[in-house]
């Protein structure tokens, strides 16, 4: 195994290359420390390797400049690189497990949670502020929203700093963000495109909301592109999810608005038979939604996103 680079050598420098925290994982990543001190910001992306806006978004950042640079900028571009060769959705192919379930990992646990393990135990630790960018994957849609922990002031003012204008509140404990949080390292997780496509719009909106978390950590010094709103909507998500194998039928689209006890859609098998009819425990917009026509029991079916209440 071989480690990181240091993050900060008070050289103006961009180091590339690859690491390998685990035997036969190998994750590229790019080190670029500024001209002048600052902060350390990680951003990764590739937890869920086919969520491909996301990725190209941290590959472009890559070619950011030191001379444009106050701290130093670390990027895990494709953290489930088999996963992305393989366009899985979800899981690390290698243990069949979601990497952003894993969190803060097991050192002696099977290879997602080594490699949970490894960002919580190495990397974590040496950043100041924590990106980790998602995207809608091969099999769902939704609204561009940002994720931090609940609570936590430090992240909620780096949703604020993004821009997107839906921001969720999670109270998750075994995500990316979560383990970051436990650092006590501010930490956003930004939500961007649908079903694995990506454009150069939708990759501008994550770099323009990294250049918004840029300033606002006093990394660069503008200018850069405003956010369509000076605060976000603050919403907490909740998420119905199958009780059962079979074929999914949404009632609602994204973006619509939902209300108490209103139908959602159903569950019916291959006959057409309703298994399950599902129903809004809560009223909402509707943030995020399966598209595929099969579904598992426990996987997320839509997110309902409801004020939030502190």
């Amino acid at each position: 195994m071989n480690a990181l680079p240091s993050f900060r050598t008070g050289t103006p420098r961009l180091e590339q290359g690859y690491v390998q925290p685990l035997p036969g994982i190998d994750i590229p990543f790019t080190v670029i420390e500024g001209t002048q001190p600052g902060p350390v910001l990680l951003v990764t992306a590739g937890v869920h390797a086919s969520e491909f806006c996301s990725i190209e978004a941290a590959i472009r950042l890559q070619q950011t400049k030191p001379e444009s640079l106050k701290g130093t900028l670390v990027i895990l571009p494709i953290l489930n690189m088999q996963g992305f060769r393989k366009r899985s959705i979800y899981i690390m192919p290698e243990d069949g497990k979601n990497l952003n379930r894993q969190f803060p990992g097991k050192p002696d646990g099977t290879l997602s949670e080594q490699l949970a393990f490894w960002l919580s135990d190495t990397v974590f630790p040496q950043a100041d502020a924590y990106l980790d960018l998602h995207g809608g994957d091969l099999d769902e849609s939704l609204l561009p929203f940002t994720i931090y922990p609940r609570g936590d002031a430090g992240s909620k003012a780096l949703a604020t700093a993004f821009g997107i204008k839906i921001a969720i509140a999670s109270d998750g404990k075994t995500n990316s963000i979560n383990g970051a949080v436990q650092h006590g390292i501010p930490s956003l997780l930004p939500e961007m495109s649908g079903n694995g496509l990506w454009d150069n719009a939708l990759v501008g909106e994550l770099t323009d909301g990294i250049a918004r978390v840029m300033l606002h950590l006093g990394m660069i010094d503008g200018p850069v592109k405003p956010a369509p709103q000076v605060t976000p909507d603050f919403v907490t998500m909740w998420v119905p999810t199958a009780p059962m194998d079979g074929l999914w039928y949404s009632a609602k689209q994204i973006a619509e608005t939902v209300e108490t006890g209103e139908v959602l859609g159903e569950i019916r098998d291959v006959f057409g038979v309703v298994l399950a009819t599902i129903r809004s425990e809560k009223a909402g917009i509707v943030v995020y939604r399966m598209t595929s026509l099969s579904v598992n029991q426990g996987e997320a079916l839509l997110g309902i996103g409801s004020p939030l209440v502190e």
